[in-house]
């Protein structure tokens, strides 16, 4: 097997579609697959290198850090009761696929309820280019209902110029504004649907710099603001703040290299729950609360 880091970048630019955090998952099944290890405890120090790796490169880890973390206590939650190292890799393999297939299918779960939630003559806003965001607004424009969408620009990528012409694509009018304009054009919108790079305990998200911004303006002006996002995203982190985020959240580490991290612009933010109105999950439909107790149920 190639090196980790080539292996994990290769899975990602293959696939535009694929969730930086799968890939990683995906990863950790081919370095099990292909371990040379001879015992649990040496695989488990190969898996959390290559974690350590895959998080060097040029992507943020949010999504990394919490989908590795419920995959490696998934896979290792029976390696106890088994009596060779074979047997234990082969359950390990075994309980990996099922966890894969778990998160194949999370999205059109996530994408069924979303879109019952869009109705004929709906305005939509939306911030970067998620994924599940823009499966949700295909499966409604495939039932024929009638909407319009506005979406940021998304500095300092300006990936929302991807999600615009995606959504044009399909026949889904679309509108693509400055993310200075979303206070100008919050009062036309009906709601707000986001995706999120991570759902930390309190219940509110990490995501692409400026949906905070968008949440507390929502606030404000009282629309509602959805989060559309897989529960392998959940976190066991409770930032209080944006100065409480992780650094490594925040900064890739060729950023994080830098002598001075103040003079360097974040690449996500942190929006408190008291901003979103409910969580769209593969879980359920949950508010910003009902999350701990989702996150002890997948910890356990």
């Amino acid at each position: 097997m190639e090196g980790v880091g080539e292996y994990f970048c290769k899975i990602i630019k293959e696939d535009e579609d694929i969730s930086v955090g799968v890939a990683a998952i995906k990863t950790l099944m081919a370095i099990i697959k292909h371990s040379t290890s001879e015992t649990v405890q040496e695989l488990e120090a190969n898996l959390k290198d290559a974690i350590q790796e895959m998080k060097n490169c040029d992507y943020t880890v949010a999504a990394i850090n919490s989908g590795c973390e419920l995959f490696l206590r998934f896979i290792t939650f029976a390696v106890l009761d088994t009596r060779t190292f074979e047997d234990c890799k082969k359950i390990m393999l075994d309980r990996g696929h099922l966890f894969i297939k778990r998160l194949d299918e999370a999205r059109g779960k996530i994408v069924k309820q979303a879109s019952n939630f869009i109705e004929d003559g709906s305005r939509i806003l939306t911030h970067s280019r998620s994924r599940v965001v823009l499966q949700t607004l295909r499966k409604a424009h495939k039932q024929n209902k009638r909407f319009e969408v506005f979406v940021t620009v998304s500095a300092p990528d300006g990936v929302g110029e991807k999600m615009c012409k995606d959504l044009e694509a399909d026949g889904i009018p679309c509108t693509l504004i400055l993310d200075s304009a979303i206070g100008y054009i919050m009062e036309q919108v009906d709601f707000i649907m986001v995706g999120a790079e991570g759902v930390v305990e309190s219940g509110g998200i990490v995501n692409k710099v400026g949906t905070y911004t968008m949440a507390v303006c929502a606030k404000e002006m009282k629309k509602r603001f959805y989060v559309l996002t897989e529960s392998f995203k959940f976190s066991r982190s409770f930032p209080l703040n944006q100065q409480d985020l992780p650094v490594e959240y925040k900064y890739t580490s060729k950023m994080r290299a830098s002598k001075d991290l103040r003079k360097i612009h974040p690449l996500v933010d942190y929006t408190p729950p008291s901003y979103i109105t409910l969580l769209f999950t593969d879980l359920g439909i949950l508010t910003p609360s009902a999350v701990s107790d989702q996150l002890i149920t997948l910890y356990l």
